[in-house]
């Protein structure tokens, strides 16, 4: 039970987060927001899974920030909706283009994430 709270009081915090960041970016057009918080949560995701592989962070830990608040501030639905919707506006372009540089850029971004934990950490 004591991790339900924990991952939950992280979500919330993701939640609140990703909210903030897609309503301060997102336009019409671009789904600039939900595309930042996918590229920065795949790198702190990368950093986090790294440091708890070499057990520089607790399990408790891990899940308050890698289940709770990153799993919360990344979104894959709300990239799904954004991509769907600009097809249905005619803005197919930009939907392959928004899908494309997703798909390429998280798990380059998580990478990333892990070899500057590495560096840094290890």
């Amino acid at each position: 039970m004591q991790q339900a709270i924990i991952v939950a009081i992280g979500g919330a915090v993701g939640a609140l987060a990703r909210w903030s960041l897609t309503f301060i970016l997102n336009s019409d057009d671009l789904p600039v927001g939900t595309f930042s918080v996918n590229l920065i949560g795949s790198f702190l995701l990368g950093c986090l899974t790294f440091a708890l592989t070499q057990q520089l962070v607790s399990e408790t830990t891990a899940l308050a920030l890698g289940v709770g608040l990153l799993g919360a501030f990344t979104t894959m639905s709300t990239f799904s909706v954004e991509t769907m919707k600009m097809f249905q506006d005619g803005l197919s372009t930009n939907a392959i283009i928004y899908v494309m540089l997703t798909m390429i850029m998280c798990p380059v971004l998580a990478l990333l994430g892990w070899h500057t934990g590495a560096r840094f950490l290890g």
